[in-house]
């Protein structure tokens, strides 16, 4: 099956989230620092999910261009990734209107945890789909973020019962290892745009 409209309800989904979790951000009553101030936690939290679902659409975007079609498992998988990412608007805005408690700080973990694994199944879904020797498959390698990511998550779902803010920084420091580019996978999509021309040509 093409990946086409897997790729277009995706980042449909994507933008419809980001939407909801700005709606959620209301403009402060008065006109002064403590009038914005009071604001901030559900800013500083907007922040924090606007980022991850950024590397989130990012990196599905990336994996997409990696492969060259999806089958029933993928399209599950897929699905599976957006129920978890869904929560996103839900886990922002307790953990905002909470002023960072517990039991909201861990419950953001779980979201993180859960879409992390999602994202996870979804890319063994589509090596299977493409096959062990594919161009995704060679990119992933070991895995060693995604790996890093769920202990990272896990800790922070530990830690939020100690301090909330030691927590979030745990999130905070997945987020940033994800920020770093991985110039491994643009040049695998380099590779496999020019694979694919070479193909196209021979064909003609």
């Amino acid at each position: 099956m093409k990946k086409s409209r897997l790729e277009a309800f995706s980042d449909g989904v994507v933008a419809i989230l980001i939407t909801i979790m700005v709606f959620d951000i209301k403009a402060p009553a008065g006109d002064g620092a403590e009038a914005l101030w009071s604001v901030m936690p559900r800013i500083l939290t907007y922040v924090l999910s606007y980022v991850y679902l950024g590397i989130y659409w990012n990196n599905h975007h990336h994996m997409l261009q990696m492969v060259d079609r999806v089958d029933g498992a993928s399209l599950w998988a897929n699905l599976h990734l957006l129920f978890w990412l869904s929560f996103f608007p839900f886990a922002t805005s307790w953990l905002a209107s909470s002023g960072f408690a517990r039991l909201p700080a861990a419950s953001y973990g779980v979201i993180l945890l859960m879409a992390a694994i999602a994202y996870t199944i979804l890319q063994s879904a589509l090596i299977r789909c493409e096959g062990r020797d594919s161009c995704l498959r060679e990119a992933v390698g070991d895995d060693l973020k995604g790996k890093l990511s769920i202990v990272g998550y896990l800790a922070g779902i530990l830690a939020a019962f100690v301090s909330p803010w030691i927590s979030l920084a745990f999130y905070v420091a997945v987020a940033l290892l994800w920020l770093i580019p991985d110039r491994r996978i643009e040049s695998r999509i380099d590779s496999h745009a020019r694979s694919a021309g070479t193909h196209l040509s021979n064909e003609e």
